[in-house]
């Protein structure tokens, strides 16, 4: 350094070889949010935004003055609370939520039950071919529900059945499961063949995940495998088992594609057969767009409250088993 720089920086000083990095840290720090905002728009656009406008119209309702004639006949206002009490004390809309909690009764033990048993027999050892099984169960998954529900209707229509011809040649009565109450079995097969694969998937992921030297110190100790999957891979997957029952809920409480697509062919399948059916003709049948808005409001209302009270007592129950299991 020479004197003029020892002069300019004063006597042991020297001169700041690099630069600040302040504004390469900004950058860095507003950089996530450059990268979220994308995803944010989006959310808001067609999400947010779209419940809002829901929310908005269920408090609306349309005015109808004189004869309903000319600009000023039909005027949109304020309806308070008047949507919402018409849903609940509508018979329509309680009918199809009660035909809907019949139709979970069936679907969600069968399917969550299946998918148990499945992921416990591609866990196993002893299983042969298990890549070609696992796609197998969870190809149906990948085929569209309304494809799906066509497949099974024409299935299940007595001309076109093949099952129908061979229960007519071994002289067999012949069941009509889209009429009465063989209906909702025939909905429920639709909707089990449809999502056993992906809750098969998620247990048998999890299943895949605990270390295998817990089951070997089992098997020393002489458990035998109806054993080893009851009291160790059971418990184990329980938190996959609530997550699963937690989407199942909530695909129960929206079944639309299936009653829907069935309609065409069967008496027995209403307007109004589930709740978003209702809601659907209430919005794009009769044009009541306010009714069907607060009816849908209370429907998800109805699912938030279920999964939240759900979840909060697996929660504790996994809260009040936790010392039990340590203390074992």
């Amino acid at each position: 350094m020479t004197t003029a720089h020892r002069q300019a920086y004063g006597a042991g000083e020297a001169p700041d070889a690099h630069p600040s990095p302040r504004p390469t840290r900004e950058k860095a720090r507003s950089a996530p949010y450059f990268f979220l905002l994308p995803a944010t728009v989006l959310f808001a656009l067609f999400f947010a935004l779209p419940i809002g406008y829901a929310v908005w119209l269920s408090f609306r309702k349309v005015k109808v003055s004189g004869l309903g004639l000319g600009s000023g006949a039909r005027r949109e206002v304020w309806a308070g609370l008047e949507n919402y009490t018409s849903a609940l004390s509508d018979s329509e809309l309680a009918a199809g939520a009660l035909r809907v909690l019949g139709y979970g009764c069936i679907v969600v033990p069968v399917m969550l039950g299946l998918a148990l048993l499945f992921a416990l027999m591609l866990d196993s050892d002893k299983v042969r071919l298990a890549p070609v099984t696992r796609l197998a169960i969870f190809l149906p998954y990948a085929v569209p529900g309304v494809v799906a529900a066509l497949l099974w209707g024409f299935l299940y229509l007595p001309d076109v059945s093949p099952f129908s011809f061979v229960l007519d040649r071994l002289g067999l009565p012949q069941p009509d499961l889209l009429d009465g109450g063989p209906l909702y079995l025939a909905l429920s097969n639709i909707a089990v063949w449809g999502g056993t694969g992906f809750n098969m998937i998620v247990i048998y992921t999890s299943l895949q995940a605990v270390p295998a030297e817990v089951y070997e110190a089992a098997k020393l100790d002489g458990a035998t495998p109806l054993q080893i999957a009851l009291r160790i891979k059971i418990p184990m997957v329980a938190p996959s088992l609530v997550l699963t029952f937690f989407f199942s809920i909530i695909a129960t409480l929206q079944v639309f594609n299936e009653p829907t697509t069935l309609k065409p062919l069967t008496n027995s399948v209403s307007t109004t057969w589930s709740p978003l059916m209702k809601v659907y003709r209430d919005a794009f049948g009769t044009g009541d767009v306010y009714a069907a808005a607060a009816e849908a409001v209370i429907i998800a209302i109805a699912t938030l409250v279920l999964s939240f009270g759900f979840l909060r007592a697996a929660n504790r129950r996994g809260r009040q088993g936790a010392p039990q299991g340590a203390a074992r």
